[in-house]
């Protein structure tokens, strides 16, 4: 870990200049240039006030955080069937309910449909893949077909359904995560 280069990230975050943060931590301006430059090493004791006066502190300093996911795989896919609805659910981003949006790939087979869901806070967008389908919006009904997408806030009863004769597949994004 390059300490000097994080603390000049944290310094320069603050809008402060080195003067500013030498006089917060009465060190002198050349001591936090040859620090940002890692030419010298703050003892425990200097670093500390130099992280308390950046409003930070020790565990949060060299806390590394794993680094965020970005591009997914098909073996990060997670596929449920729900047969009796006719019905094929992938989640295409593993442990997305952690975000706040949840990309999934329904399937519909002919007769199929996803379940219903109660009204809730957020909104829902999906685009159609291939075939064709009815999405259910309280009592209203939207014939949707390949290429067309969909977006409304999810303030009342809906689903999506399959009442043709070929398979259905639907890309759809919640947010947030409700499936």
């Amino acid at each position: 870990m390059q300490i000097g280069e994080k603390l000049k990230r944290m310094r320069l975050r603050l809008n402060l200049t080195q003067e500013e943060l030498a006089a917060r931590t009465e060190l002198s301006k050349g001591f936090i240039s040859q620090l940002e430059r890692d030419l010298t090493s703050p003892s425990i004791a200097t670093l500390m006030d130099i992280l308390e006066a950046l409003g930070s502190d020790i565990g949060s300093f060299f806390h590394e955080a794993p680094p965020e996911k970005v591009v997914y795989g098909a073996a990060d896919v997670f596929v449920k069937l729900y047969e009796e609805e006719g019905a094929e659910v992938s989640w295409l981003v593993a442990d997305s309910q952690k975000h706040a949006l949840e990309p999934i790939l329904v399937t519909l087979a002919p007769g199929g449909g996803s379940f219903v869901h109660d009204p809730h806070e957020g909104e829902e967008f999906g685009h159609v893949l291939s075939g064709a389908a009815t999405l259910v919006l309280g009592d209203k009904r939207y014939k949707v077909r390949k290429g067309d997408s969909f977006y409304f806030r999810a303030q009342s009863v809906h689903h999506i359904e399959n009442n043709g004769k070929k398979e259905a597949r639907v890309i759809w994004v919640s947010s947030p995560p409700t499936f």
